[in-house]
């Protein structure tokens, strides 16, 4: 859809593949037009795969024959914009079947063809940063979201960054703690959060017997507490970095402590489709990228000089700049070649389907 509407269509002899499709694929363009409303959009059955796969094949084709010619600087950038968006919806695709998945009794699995392993994780440590003035934003160089710039100077204050992700063990303990009914440790909105949807775990956790089960995209198992937690609301990680006597990281602070070290981790293209253990390190910073998108206590607003461009594409970022905050780093469903340091992810901070989790920070 987003390529037959903003590559293919006004093209001299383009014809729509389907004319319903406009509104029925338009997830929040307003200016291309009426939209199915959102509510409903679970209970379609129709079109079917067959019918989405043959209009993914004709516009498909349609792009290869526009981009075997000589195409303008615009139409390229608007197809390498297409791509990226393709591929976050990858990942929402693939968040959205556990989900479903979740509320079925017989708790199907998408993939149960790998046996679960596990390691222990190290100790956690606080990796210390001086702060200062920093730049941070994307730098120009290679393909970036209009959200990641201007690039400009920032000051941080001296902190201390968690070596690893929070684990599942390490929120265990928060429950057995009663961190769930602790009213002290929580913002007013989490509080009234919890009490609403009597929130008490993670989601897709389920007591068993003395123990915790978990449901992942392999089917119901065991927790494992040396795996990262995931699945928590910013409520959450904010409750529980408070009990922890740390903080949630400011968005900046991971960019500066991330810059420098590759983008490499447990991603959608290791086929593991959950977060892993951090492996044994020297206490440096692990898990920099993928497992599970990270927290932080930075709200989603425009970076000074921000511009949203003009026309329905201006619509991809910059109007969603309210009541979300956001979370950096990728996650296990994540394409290893969809992030960067300058990636910023964005949700409320009630959204847990997502795989987010925790990285603790500290002032220095």
């Amino acid at each position: 859809w987003f390529f037959e509407t903003f590559v293919l269509k006004g093209r001299p002899g383009h014809r729509p593949h389907h004319p319903a499709y406009e509104v029925l694929f338009n997830s929040y363009y307003n200016a291309v037009g009426e939209q199915f409303p959102r509510p409903r959009r679970g209970l379609l059955t129709r079109p079917t795969v067959a019918e989405i796969w043959r209009y993914r094949e004709v516009v498909d084709a349609q792009i290869g024959e526009l981009l075997a010619g000589t195409v303008d600087t615009r139409t390229l950038a608007v197809v390498e914009l297409g791509l990226h968006h393709e591929q976050q919806h990858q990942e929402l695709m693939l968040t959205d079947l556990k989900h479903a998945f979740a509320q079925n009794p017989l708790a199907p699995a998408y993939r149960d063809d790998r046996p679960q392993t596990s390691q222990a994780s190290p100790p956690l440590a606080f990796v210390p940063h001086a702060g200062g003035v920093v730049e941070v934003g994307h730098a120009g160089r290679g393909f970036a979201f209009d959200n990641e710039g201007p690039r400009h100077e920032t000051l941080l204050a001296p902190f201390a960054l968690g070596s690893r992700l929070t684990t599942a063990g390490d929120y265990l303990a928060f429950i057995e703690d009663d961190g769930y009914r602790r009213p002290e440790l929580w913002l007013s909105e989490g509080w009234a959060f919890l009490e609403r949807e009597a929130v008490r775990a993670p989601l897709y956790w389920s007591k068993a017997g003395d123990g915790w089960e978990l449901f992942t995209l392999r089917g119901q198992r065991p927790l494992d507490p040396h795996e990262p937690v995931t699945h928590v609301s910013y409520y959450e990680a904010d409750a529980f970095a408070r009990w922890a006597g740390a903080r949630l990281p400011r968005e900046h602070e991971l960019e500066v402590m991330t810059r420098p070290l590759p983008v490499a981790g447990n991603f959608l293209d290791s086929d593991a489709l959950h977060p892993r253990p951090a492996g044994h390190s020297d206490g440096a910073i692990q898990q920099a990228f993928g497992d599970c998108w990270t927290w932080t206590m930075s709200p989603y607003t425009p970076y000074p000089g921000f511009r949203a461009p003009e026309g329905a594409l201006g619509e991809y970022n910059g109007k969603f700049m309210c009541n979300q905050h956001v979370l950096r780093g990728g996650s296990c469903v994540s394409p290893a070649s969809h992030l960067r340091a300058t990636y910023r992810n964005f949700f409320p901070a009630s959204a847990r389907w997502q795989f987010s989790g925790i990285r603790l920070a500290k002032d220095a």
